[in-house]
Order: structure tokens, then C-alpha cells, then sequence
């Protein structure tokens, strides 16, 4: 009650925003006379004075007026389309990082242009996010000619790795084109068009690249997003991936496995409390003999180590039915407290597939995670983010707690007059069914187009069919052909016109009626069932009555439809049972369509949890994929990684010394732990406890093996040291994400012990990148102080 009271007195803090916003359009109202009178060099060289003025200090909230009007009337005189006050609000909402709620009709592609114009001031990148290939082009070539006016750069990217740069094809009519670039070119534009999960995926194969001249973007300044509710989320339950083969193909295990198998004693030395095992020289010539290979420690060889010594580890230290069990051919670990069965953990680094190899069974995740990011995780990286849509204000919870988006509901340019009538609901599907012919029946015989919203490609052939036996000429659509269904879409508001679309078929395409078709009543809406979310079906109403036209929707329902027979059938069901309803009559009834909205709101609840669920996961791996991309980046940028390996030479000296002086490793042990990292014999006193004296002199021995290496090479050195670093931290953060794969499917058995299941994904992930990080070091230095250097004569 005081909530109403209060809304009546001070607004709803949507109303409180629109009234902030008014005094900056009458600003912007009262410079469109300056403008108008410029010629285009004018106006050109006023754009060109906005950057000098930026450049000088002044912010962009400074400059957005004078910017908003020299693009008001840049579209007026290129595309004869000028900005209306609600786009001009629009453009503000979204310039302050907002998401506008804009109906279909309005011109979000047109509004799109007034904060990009703004923003390109900074010289950063601004990317404007699109669901498909289709609207990304369609929508540079259209806005292009503005941005080129004003002498900024459009880059399209698209699907298979197409990219395109937009050019005038003719200056004087403003006519546009595409000219094919490389993707970088694409990125280096003041403003690229794309498809959402392109720019995930770009950033996703920029951290695969083992060269900064492959990377294409240029950083995340300014996102805009174009359908925002169905990127972050209806496709926010899924993440992008990137997968491919197993770095090493399978046979290479079995092939080694075979090998290590026949060794004998004398061609290793083993420590089974520090868990190690070297090659002696015998043991080294034997695999070289046995793998046809002429140098084991050849650079080429890098792999082939690191699978022979994780493959002797499998056979000298790891013993079936104590380390580990055999259970339907898989190889599952024990836990050496508990002596309970973890099949949600794998041997990381190789070493379970060096099992597997060992027992003769299937070797598994032959195909692996390369890289992996949520869409959640992706745009939260951008400084600043907005969206645009027709429907978001039923999910705005969502965008607030994940996005920190706020909402911001635009009034319509002028008012909506169609007309939404009361769900009818039957008793049945086939009830239901004939009561939709009928419909379209009586619509088509009239004249007035209509178009029929489905929620799956199997209801919309069940429709088609009928209407062919009833010779009802119709078009059918199901959202996988964009350019030919906008273009079909775009004909639906045509006298006669009946087309049959699933939800998300044609989104972003506008449905244009005539004269004719407006004294018929307009465009008729004609929903087969409920969708389970709220917004889907305002997205299907909002096809008809754009820009003030007239038009009309309605929903058919039935019991048997799968939102109401989960969540409602029973309670509605006795309604119409009480009512006497019979058989092809249908019920119209206001507390059933709030029984139909609760259903869609429980459901939208728990998507919303699913969606969330993946997030809280993520972002343990978030935190831990941006300390390895950033080391990545800091590995390419660098000219020399020689003070990352010094650090690693003190760390793990420092390890294996603790580990010595804590009794938990013995001298033979230490020498042994040295020898398998450094490839060096060392030579202690065991009386010798003082830790600084032992550190200094393991880490003399070894610095000198290290110049000696680097005397020998000099500046190749510094090219090694990086492409072993790059490939280990490569291998061992694949390796990473199986690992974390194989943990996050089964962690939700802990559930059942009272044990919060994020929690201990949470605290074993963490325990796993540290020893990952661990294992990195000593991959590294082993791979470097093992290989042997061998000119060509």
C-alpha cells in the first residue's frame, strides 16, 4: 500500500528517469536549427571538433548533445530518416549503460547510431552484438552511410570466419557495400557489427595464439546488444566452447605405454614417498631404440617426454586396486584417506591416460575443452554495456544481479492502439487445434493477414499440414534460413498473407501493413500456446501494432499444453468443469490467464536459477582462466620471458629444499626430485641442514647449467624459453579444464553427504589449479634443462 501511495506521489523510478532525460532532448531539439543550416563539409568538420574537444578533457556526457544533433542530422540528410524525441531518449539510455525497452517498430536499429556516434569520440573499440549473420550486415550496410559520412570505420563480422569493411559504393546517393577484409581489419574499425557468439569466440582463439599478430580484437570498451534478452538469456544457459582432438592422439599413449612396459629395473631409479621416477641413461637409450627415435631429448620430442616419464610414474608408482580401480573399463581413482571411490577426479597432466594406456582400456576424452567461456563471463568484461529489445522488462531481476543492467521502459513514439484479447483455453489439443483453423480460416477469408506463433518446428508442421488439406495458401518459417525468413516475415502484414513462424523466427525484422490491411483490423496475432517465458509471448504480440498501426493477438490454449498441464491443468481444469464447459467450447476467464502467468513466472524463476547455477560455477573458472590469459598475453607482448624462468628456478628450488628439511623427502630422494627437474647430479653433505647454504648451492649448480645453455644458443634462448612456456602452460590448462569437466559432473554427489556442492567445487578447483601451477613450473624447467642442443654440421 505505502509503495503504491508513494509510487502515485513521486513516480515509478522508471517515470523518475525519462523525467531526468527530458531536459538533455530539449537540448538537443533546440541545436537542430544550428545543423541544419551547415553544409556537409560543415557538419563534418563540427564531428571532427567534438574529437578535439574530448581529446582536450572534456567527457563525453560534455559533448553528447552537440553529438546527438550532428547525428540526427547526418541521418536525415544520408538515409532520410530522421531521429524521433523517444529514439533520442533511447540513445541516451543507452550511451549511460542501460537497457532500453523499446517495442518492435520503434527504430532500435536507428537509435543505435546516436550512442555509437558518441562514443566513437574515444577512438576505442565499440561493438554492436546481433542474433544472426543476416541482421549484423543488414544493419551496417543501413546504418553505414552515417558513420562514413562522419568519417568512421564499419567492420562486419560473420560465422566461418567471414569479415567485411563497409564502403561507399556511391558518395552522392549514400549507397553502401561490402568489401572483404581480415578479421583484424574488421576489429580495427571505430564500430564492427557481429553475431554474439563470434565475439566469444575471437576472444577465445586470441588465447590460443602463439603469436600477437594473430590476435583480431583490440579490447572491450563498449558493447552494445541488439536483442539483449535472448543473448544474456535465452543462450546464456549454454556456453561457447571450443573443442578439438586431444592434443596427442591416443595410440601415442599406447605406443609408449608399450615400451615403459619393457623396461627392466636397471633402466629407472624410483622414490615412492616423493612420487618420482627418472630414466637412467640405459633406460633412455632403450626407449629411444624402442620409440625409433634418434634423440628422446630433441625440442620435437617436447610431448613424447612428457608422456614417457608420466607413463613410468603409471607403471613404477600407481598400483590397481590401491591407488586405483578398474570399474566398467574405466580407470576411477581412490582417495588414499577416505579409501572411497572419486569418479569425479582424473590424474591430471597426462598421467590417467598413461593409466588407462597401462590397464588396456579405452583412453577417454579423446576430444577436449581447448577454451570455454559463458556469455555471462564474456560481457562482463566490457567497461560499459547496454542492449536494446522489445521485451526485457520482465527479466529486468536478471539483468540487475548478473549485468548490473538497469531497465528503462521508452514510450512509444505514437500510441499503441492493438488490441490483446483474453487466452481462449479448450480441453483438449485437437479442441484446441480446430478452434486455430477455424481462426485463420475466418481471417484469411476476410482478408486480414495473420500470423500464427508456434513453439516448436513440430507444432508448426501439424499446422501446415491442415492448412494445405484446407487449401489456405501460408508460409511456413522456423528460425534457420535468416535471409530468406526476414524476408518473408517482412511480407506477412500483406492482405491475405498467413505465415507460420516458430519464436524466434524473423526477430529483428519489422512487419510493414497497408492502408488496406488497417481498415481490416491490422496484423492479427495468433499464439498457439504459452510459451514458458512471459517475454517470448509479448515478443510474438509486439509483431502487430508497431508505430500506432492498428492490429490484434490472442492465445490458444489447452490443458493439454505442456506449460498447464505441469504447472496449472488441475486448478483450471475444475473451472471448467463448474462452468459445464463442453466439448469445442472454450473458456475466457481473467483468473485463468493470472493462473497461465503465475505457471510462466515459476518457470522463469527456475531458468533463471539454471542460468545462475552455470554462472556460480563459471565463475570459480573465470577467475582462474584470467590469471592464465593474462599470463599468456604477458608471455606474446614480452620480448623476453628469461625473469619468469629464474622465478620458477627459485620456486621449485625453494619447494624441493622445504621438502627436504621436513623430512618429507630423504637425500636419495632430493637427488633423485633434482635429477627428473634440472637434469643435474648433485653432491650434499647430509649433516648439511642449514636451509640458505643447500638453497644457494642447488641454485648455483643450476644457474650455470642455465648459462651455459644460454652461451650456447644466446638469442635463440629467449625464443625457446618462450615456446616451451606457451606450449606447457597450453597443455596443462587444457589438461585443467578436462579435469574441472570431469569434477563439476559428479560434484553434485556430494550434495547428498550435507555438503554444499559449489562449495567443494569451489575448494577442489582450487587445490587443482595450484597443483596445476605447480606442475607447470616443474614441466617447464624439465623440458628446458632436458633438452639436448644439437647443431647440423
Amino acid at each position: 500500500m505505502i509503495g503504491n501511495f508513494l509510487k502515485k506521489v513521486f513516480g515509478t523510478q522508471n517515470e523518475r528517469v525519462l523525467k531526468s532525460i527530458e531536459p538533455l532532448v530539449l537540448k538537443i531539439n533546440e541545436k537542430e536549427s544550428t545543423y541544419k543550416v551547415m553544409s556537409n563539409e560543415q557538419l563534418q568538420a563540427a564531428y571532427k571538433k567534438l574529437q578535439i574537444d574530448y581529446e582536450s578533457g572534456k567527457s563525453l556526457d560534455d559533448l553528447l548533445v552537440d553529438s546527438f544533433a550532428i547525428t540526427r542530422e547526418v541521418a536525415n540528410r544520408t538515409l532520410s530518416m530522421r531521429h524521433f524525441n523517444v529514439q533520442l531518449i533511447g540513445g541516451i539510455v543507452l550511451h549511460q549503460g542501460k537497457i532500453a525497452e523499446m517495442k518492435t517498430g520503434e527504430g532500435k536499429t536507428l537509435v543505435s547510431t546516436l550512442p555509437i556516434v558518441l562514443n566513437a569520440l574515444t577512438k576505442k573499440n565499440i561493438h554492436l552484438i546481433t542474433v544472426n549473420d543476416y541482421l549484423a550486415k543488414r544493419d551496417a550496410l543501413w546504418m553505414g552511410p552515417i558513420y562514413k559520412f562522419l568519417g568512421l570505420n564499419v567492420g562486419v563480422i560473420q560465422q566461418e570466419n567471414k569479415s567485411y569493411l563497409v564502403e561507399f559504393e556511391d558518395e552522392k546517393t549514400f549507397k553502401t557495400k561490402l568489401i572483404p577484409c581480415e578479421r583484424k581489419d574488421a576489429y580495427l574499425a571505430d564500430v564492427t557489427y557481429g553475431v554474439n557468439s563470434e565475439f566469444g569466440f575471437d576472444y577465445l582463439r586470441d588465447n590460443m595464439a602463439y603469436s600477437k599478430d594473430e590476435w583480431v580484437q583490440r579490447g572491450f570498451y563498449y558493447a552494445i546488444i541488439d536483442e539483449v534478452d535472448s543473448i544474456l538469456i535465452d543462450e546464456a544457459r549454454t556456453p561457447l566452447i571450443i573443442s578439438g582432438p586431444s592434443g596427442t592422439p591416443t595410440k601415442v599413449y599406447y605406443e609408449v605405454d608399450k615400451a615403459v612396459s619393457q623396461l627392466t629395473k636397471d633402466d629407472y631409479e624410483v622414490d615412492e614417498k616423493l612420487k618420482t621416477a627418472v630414466l637412467t641413461d640405459k633406460g633412455v637409450e632403450k626407449i629411444q631404440k624402442l620409440l625409433h627415435l634418434d634423440n628422446l631429448y630433441d625440442s620435437k620430442n617436447i610431448e613424447i617426454i612428457h608422456i614417457v616419464n608420466q607413463s613410468l610414474k603409471a607403471h613404477t608408482l600407481f598400483l590397481r586396486d590401491r591407488d586405483y580401480i578398474v570399474k566398467d573399463a574405466k580407470v576411477i581413482i581412490i582417495d588414499e584417506f577416505t579409501g572411497r571411490m572419486m569418479p569425479d577426479r582424473r590424474y591430471s597432466d597426462g598421467l590417467h591416460q598413461c593409466i588407462e594406456a597401462k590397464e588396456k582400456v579405452k583412453i577417454q576424452e579423446e576430444s577436449q575443452t581447448l577454451a570455454t567461456i559463458t556469455f555471462q563471463n564474456y560481457y562482463r568484461m566490457y567497461e560499459k554495456l547496454c542492449g536494446m529489445t522489445g521485451t526485457a522488462d520482465t527479466e529486468s531481476r536478471e539483468f540487475k544481479e548478473i549485468y548490473n543492467l538497469d531497465v528503462v521502459v521508452i514510450p512509444t513514439n505514437k500510441p499503441m492502439i492493438r488490441i490483446d484479447r483474453q487466452d481462449l483455453i479448450f480441453k483438449t489439443h485437437k479442441e484446441k487445434i480446430n478452434a486455430i483453423v477455424n481462426e485463420i480460416k475466418t481471417r484469411y477469408e476476410k482478408g486480414q493477414p495473420v500470423l500464427v506463433g508456434t513453439t516448436s518446428v513440430e507444432k508448426s508442421e501439424e499446422l501446415h499440414k491442415i492448412l494445405i488439406k484446407m487449401r489456405i495458401p501460408h508460409m511456413v518459417l522456423n528460425a534457420k534460413h535468416h535471409e530468406k525468413e526476414a524476408e518473408i516475415i517482412a511480407q506477412a502484414g500483406k492482405k491475405k498473407a498467413v505465415t507460420i513462424a516458430t519464436n524466434m523466427a524473423g526477430r529483428g525484422v519489422d512487419i510493414k501493413i497497408d492502408e488496406e490491411v488497417a481498415k481490416l483490423g491490422g496484423l492479427f496475432i495468433l499464439g498457439t500456446e504459452r510459451h514458458e517465458s512471459r517475454r517470448v509471448d509479448n515478443q510474438l504480440r509486439g509483431r502487430s501494432g508497431r508505430q500506432g498501426d492498428p492490429g490484434e493477438s490472442r492465445f490458444f490454449l489447452s490443458l493439454e499444453d505442456d506449460l498447464l498441464r505441469i504447472f496449472g491443468s488441475e486448478r483450471i481444469q475444475v473451472i471448467m468443469d463448474k462452468l459445464g464447459i463442453q466439448e469445442g467450447e472454450a473458456i475466457e476467464n481473467k483468473f485463468v490467464t493470472r493462473a497461465v502467468e503465475n505457471a510462466q513466472k515459476k518457470v522463469e524463476e527456475y531458468n533463471f536459477d539454471i542460468r545462475k547455477h552455470l554462472l556460480d560455477y563459471d565463475n570459480v573458472a573465470n577467475t582462474q582462466r584470467s590469471v592464465i590469459y593474462r599470463q599468456r598475453k604477458e608471455i606474446l607482448e614480452s620480448e623476453s620471458v628469461k625473469d619468469t624462468i629464474l622465478d620458477f628456478i627459485d620456486d621449485v628450488i625453494s619447494s624441493i629444499v622445504d621438502s627436504y628439511l621436513e623430512n618429507m623427502i630423504d637425500l636419495k630422494a632430493l637427488k633423485l626430485k633434482f635429477k627428473q627437474i634440472f637434469n643435474l647430479e648433485i653432491n650434499i653433505d647430509e649433516n648439511e641442514k642449514d636451509r640458505e647454504k643447500i638453497f644457494n648451492q642447488l641454485k648455483n649448480l643450476v644457474l650455470t647449467a642455465y648459462k651455459e645453455k644460454e652461451d650456447i644458443l644466446q638469442d635463440q634462448m629467449r625464443d625457446l624459453e618462450r615456446n616451451i612456456l606457451l606450449q606447457v602452460l597450453d597443455s596443462s590448462w587444457r589438461e585443467h579444464l578436462k579435469n574441472m569437466d570431469a569434477l563439476r559432473e559428479s560434484i553434485g554427489l556430494r550434495g547428498y553427504g550435507q555438503r554444499d556442492p559449489l562449495v567443494e567445487y569451489k575448494k577442489a578447483s582450487f587445490e587443482m589449479f595450484e597443483d596445476m601451477i605447480n606442475n607447470l613450473k616443474e614441466e617447464c624447467l624439465s623440458t628446458l634443462f632436458h633438452l639436448k642442443i644439437v647443431f647440423d654440421n
